[in-house]
């Protein structure tokens, strides 16, 4: 899985919106003005940025090597991926999901049932 196919995976996600608040590249993804999702696309391999449970997240940077404390955010709360094609694209969607379910648990009920998520 490369970059390009995360990207596509974040926006296939219900009620997720695209911006470019810090320039042109980086794409944010947010459901309800809420970040899940950053991508920078300043070098060639790809990098990703995903909130994630904080225990799961040192568990994960334990285990893979193109996973790294979030890049440029609270390092307790985010992962960041590397495209490096070492990380197995069932868990990058995953991960993905997860970051996804974090910031849709925290939105309002009536938030979640406007959005139909």
């Amino acid at each position: 899985m490369d970059l390009q196919d995360a990207i596509e995976h974040c926006l296939s996600l219900p009620a997720t919106e695209e911006t470019s608040p810090f320039g042109p590249d980086v794409l944010v993804y947010k459901v309800a003005g809420k970040m899940f999702a950053t991508a920078g696309l300043e070098n060639e391999e790809g990098r990703m940025n995903l909130k994630c449970d904080p225990e799961r997240a040192v568990d994960l940077r334990d285990q893979w090597e193109a996973i790294d404390p979030g890049y440029h955010m609270n390092k307790k709360h985010w992962n960041t991926l590397r495209f490096d094609g070492s990380l197995p694209p069932k868990l990058v969607r995953e991960l993905i999901d997860h970051s996804y379910q974090l910031v849709v648990a925290g939105l309002s009920k009536k938030v979640r049932e406007e959005l139909g998520v």
